[in-house]
This record gives C-alpha cells, sequence and structure tokens, in this order.
C-alpha cells in the first residue's frame, strides 16, 4: 500500500481499495439503512406520479411528512396529505409570519385560507381568469373558516400593462361606473361550506402614483353582489366590511339581504361614511337576525340614527355589544339610546365615545344606571359631560353592583366624581371575580383578576405583619428599658446583711432575660 502511494506521478484507482463499490461514494457497510426506509424514500420521490399515504401508519406518514417537497402541485397533495409537518414546511416557506395560533393550531387551514386570500387579493377584474379561482375552491373549500381580504383591485386602463407605478388602474372618473367592479364573492362563498369569518376592505395597497380616491371604496354593484353571496352563505357568523367608503346607498344594499341572515352574529361596518338612512337601515335587521356585535364606529352618524337603532333596543334580546363611537350623536340620540336600556336586559357593552354628547345625557344614563343591572362597561370618553353630569353619574354608579369599567376620560368631570366611579368599578370587578372563582367558572381573566386580589390582599397582610412586628419591637425594647432602670434603683438601694430582697410577684422575668445583679447575689447566699 505504501509502495503504491510513494511515487510523486504515480495514481491509485480508489475503487480497488474498497471492499465495496457503490453508485454512492459516501454509502459504507455502517450505514446501511433498513428496507422499510428505502421503501419509504421511494415512495417520497415517486409522490407526485404514484402517490401513497392512506396505507401507511402513522409513524410512516411523518416520515413521508418531513421528506415530501413544498413545491408539489396542490393537485397531489390537498385532500391527500393531512395535517401536519408538511403543511407546516409549506407555510414557512411562503411566508415569513407564521402564527398557527390564529388559526386554531392547523397548519393546513393556514395555508388554504392563506393561498385562497391570495388569489383574491391579486385579482383583477377583466384580466385575471376566473378559472384560476373555480380551479382552486375544490382544494380549499374543506380548510377555509376565515378569509381576511385586505386588497380588492379594480380593472386595469385598456392598453396598459405592468404592475405597480405602471398600472393604470381603471377610476369612475374615466367611464361607467360598472367598471370599477372588484372580484365578484357569489362565486366563492356559496362553495365553501365551513367559512364562518369574512373580512373585507376595498382598496388598493400599492398604486403608485396612479393614486385615487375611487381606488379606496366598493361600488354600488359590489355591494349588491356582496350581499347576495352573504345572503347565500348560511354558515358565516361574522361580517367585517371596513374601510371602504360605504355610504347609505351602499348600506342599504347590504342591508336588504342581510334580514334574517341565519347565522351572522357580528357586524363590522366600522370606518365608513354611513349616515342616517344607513343607520336606519341597519337598526331594521337588529331584530330579524341574531346579531350580538353591531360596531358602527367611526361613521357620521347623528341622532336620527341613533334613535332608529335606539327603537331597535327594547324588543332586542341577543345584541352583547353596540359600538357608536366617533359618530355625530347628540343628546337626543343618546339619551333615546339610555332609555332604551330601561327595558333591554341584554346589552352588556355600551361605546358612545368621541360623539356629541353632554349633560342631559348624562343625567338619563344615571337614571338607567338605577334600574339597570345588565350592562357591565360603558365608554363616555371625549364628551362633554359636564361637573353636574359627572356626579350625577357618580350618584348613580355608586349603587351600581354590574358595572366593571365606565370610561369617563376627557369628559370634564370633576377629579372627585371620577375617583368615586373608578373606585366603584374597580370594587365590581374584584368582587365580580371572586365570585366566578368561588362559583367554579374559571375564566383567563377570571384567573389574573383573582390573583391581582390575592396578591394585593397578602403585599397588604405583609404590611400588617411588619407594622405589629415593629410595635412588639418596640415594646420589648420599652420594657427592657424600664426593667433595666428598676434594676438600677435596685443596686442603689442598701440591703442589710442576712436580708434577702424578694423580686416582686408582680414584674416576671422574660424567658432568656438575664438575672439582675441583687438576684445573682441572692441566689448564691
Amino acid at each position: 500500500m505504501s509502495r503504491l502511494t510513494a511515487g510523486p506521478t504515480l495514481t491509485v484507482d480508489s475503487r480497488k481499495l474498497r471492499r465495496i463499490i457503490a453508485e454512492n461514494p459516501t454509502w459504507s457497510l455502517s450505514l446501511v439503512p433498513f428496507l422499510s426506509t428505502l421503501c419509504l424514500e421511494c415512495i417520497v420521490s415517486n409522490f407526485e406520479d404514484t402517490p401513497i399515504y392512506d396505507e401507511l401508519t402513522p409513524r410512516q406518514k411523518d416520515f413521508v411528512q418531513e421528506k415530501l417537497s413544498p413545491s408539489l402541485p396542490l393537485t397531489v397533495t390537498a385532500n391527500l396529505v393531512s395535517d401536519g409537518a408538511y403543511w407546516r414546511r409549506c407555510c414557512e416557506q411562503r411566508w415569513d409570519i407564521c402564527d398557527v395560533s390564529n388559526y386554531d393550531h392547523s397548519w393546513k387551514r393556514m395555508f388554504f385560507e392563506r393561498h385562497l386570500e391570495n388569489i383574491i387579493e391579486q385579482f383583477i377584474p377583466e384580466t385575471t381568469s376566473s378559472k384560476i379561482v373555480n380551479d382552486e375552491i375544490p382544494l380549499c373549500e374543506a380548510y377555509v373558516k376565515r378569509l381576511n381580504i385586505s386588497q380588492m383591485l379594480p380593472p386595469i386602463k385598456e392598453g396598459m400593462v405592468g404592475l405597480g407605478d405602471n398600472v393604470d388602474w381603471h377610476s369612475e372618473t374615466d367611464s361607467d361606473t360598472a367598471h370599477m367592479e372588484h372580484f365578484d364573492f357569489r362565486t366563492l362563498l356559496t362553495k365553501l361550506p365551513w367559512l364562518e369569518e369574512l373580512h373585507l376592505t376595498y382598496w388598493v395597497k400599492q398604486c403608485g402614483m396612479n393614486f385615487e380616491w375611487k381606488m379606496f371604496e366598493m361600488a354600488h354593484r359590489d355591494s349588491e353582489t356582496l350581499a347576495i353571496a352573504i345572503q347565500a352563505s348560511k354558515t358565516l357568523k361574522v361580517l367585517r366590511l371596513y374601510e371602504s367608503h360605504i355610504d347609505d346607498a351602499k348600506c342599504k344594499l347590504l342591508t336588504k339581504h342581510l334580514v334574517g341572515h341565519p347565522s351572522l352574529i357580528e357586524l363590522n361596518l366600522s370606518h365608513n361614511v354611513i349616515g342616517d338612512k344607513g343607520a336606519k337601515c341597519v337598526g331594521r335587521i337588529l331584530n330579524s337576525t341574531k346579531l350580538e356585535t353591531l360596531n358602527l364606529s367611526d361613521n357620521v352618524i347623528r341622532d336620527a340614527g341613533a334613535i332608529a337603532i335606539a327603537e331597535a333596543l327594547p324588543a332586542n334580546n341577543t345584541l352583547l355589544l353596540l359600538n357608536l363611537r366617533i359618530n355625530r350623536v347628540g343628546d337626543e340620540g343618546g339619551q333615546a339610546v339610555a332609555k332604551a336600556l330601561m327595558k333591554n336586559y341584554t346589552l352588556l357593552h355600551l361605546n358612545l365615545a368621541a360623539n356629541l354628547v353632554t349633560e342631559p345625557t348624562a343625567l338619563t344614563l344615571s337614571e338607567v344606571l338605577l334600574k339597570n343591572k345588565t350592562l357591565k362597561t360603558i365608554n363616555l370618553s371625549c364628551n362633554k359631560l359636564g361637573v353636574d353630569g359627572g356626579k350625577a353619574l357618580a350618584e348613580a354608579v355608586a349603587q351600581n353592583s354590574s358595572l366593571t369599567e365606565f370610561n369617563v376620560n376627557l369628559t370634564d368631570v370633576d377629579a372627585e366624581s371620577a375617583s368615586i366611579i373608578n373606585q366603584v368599578v374597580c370594587t365590581n370587578k374584584n368582587t365580580c371575580a371572586t365570585n366566578q372563582a368561588v362559583g367554579g367558572i374559571m375564566t383567563d381573566s377570571t384567573v389574573d383578576q383573582v390573583v391581582d386580589i390575592n396578591d394585593s390582599s397578602e403585599d397588604d397582610g405583609e404590611e400588617k405583619e411588619e407594622k405589629e412586628e415593629q410595635e412588639q419591637v418596640q415594646g420589648n425594647e420599652e420594657e427592657i428599658h424600664v426593667k433595666d432602670e428598676q434594676v438600677e434603683e435596685g443596686q442603689k438601694d442598701e440591703v442589710p446583711d442576712g436580708e434577702v430582697q424578694d423580686a416582686p410577684a408582680d414584674e416576671p422575668q422574660e424567658d432568656g432575660e438575664a438575672p439582675s445583679e441583687a438576684q445573682s447575689s441572692t441566689n448564691s447566699n
């Protein structure tokens, strides 16, 4: 061997120095895989042509999921490969941020929901073929429960091609309104049998120098087609349609098809331009649906719209949250909402922040709080309630045991009234948390509240114990000081020979206290 390699010009065939010659130079006898492993690797390498998965054991399926390529066609893997490592790898390869907790810890659901969202967000009417969406629906339909669409592209002008700043998006100023139609959801929502939530915003993310306001609103035709699609979706529970410039006319088209919806429990039309007429349309559907949450914040609703909503509250027994924050509601509308709560015993949360309500609304609401024991939270911040309004609310809240949150910040309420309100709602909150804990209803928030209560009580107990210890130490020091003085006085007194001075009977010695010199001499005698 040494003679073969000693010569500077002599080459050696490494194949002659090996006992086993294999196609893989790294192969050796010590790394011979199991036959089952070789079979699984063969399945992985031929999965696209011959997919074999259901026949495997759970352990073998895990091996295959770790080895399969994420680039395999969805037509092969969608309805065959179960939720697991494969779909985790697909998500992490495609998106930088992957929070699976938002998808019930299902990687497969995350992949197909976000995959379908991307297709819709990139859909360009009159340019993108609807076949692209239709082909993906059979692959996604069983796994999509929520769609969060953050962009809706309008059509592109004829003769213009490109992306980003080079795209000349169609605007209503150029031609008829019908050209501003976006993706038609009627072809999608009816084919998603498990869809529960739809979050939708009509705007363009990257319009570049082609910015126009018309890119940030839905067309009238969009309102009608979307409403028809929602009406046909019998499983939809949450509809959030915000920042889409929805006015009264579009709101009327939407609510027209929402009457009697069997499953809708949350309607969010915030950050639009809905006025009184639109609010009246929303008020009409309150008692024909099972709505639990109604969010109309940041619109242009005034007294007439608030009154229309208030008229529906006495007969309503499902609504739990009403949000009219950042509108134009005055005292007439505010008082109407407050009076409606005299007969409504289901609403838990009321938000009238940043409106135009003043002292009369505060006085009316204070009368309501004396009778209504259902409301949990009220937000009246950023209104001009005044000092008298604050005092009336403080007196009413002091007799209410159900309120756990009452926001009166920036309302011109005096500090004393605000302090009383805060103290009462804090006490109510702690009492509620304690009662829930005693009753065995331990939610996460309840646990946190009880922990806070226990921590505060423990801190109070520790402070009390420390104070008692300090008092006891001071008392012992004073007692020792008094006894020392008595001992010194006893030493000054002359004791005749042969006589023994007994210690006073009413001053027993403390445990561990050293005897005085007089007592020591007595004991020695």
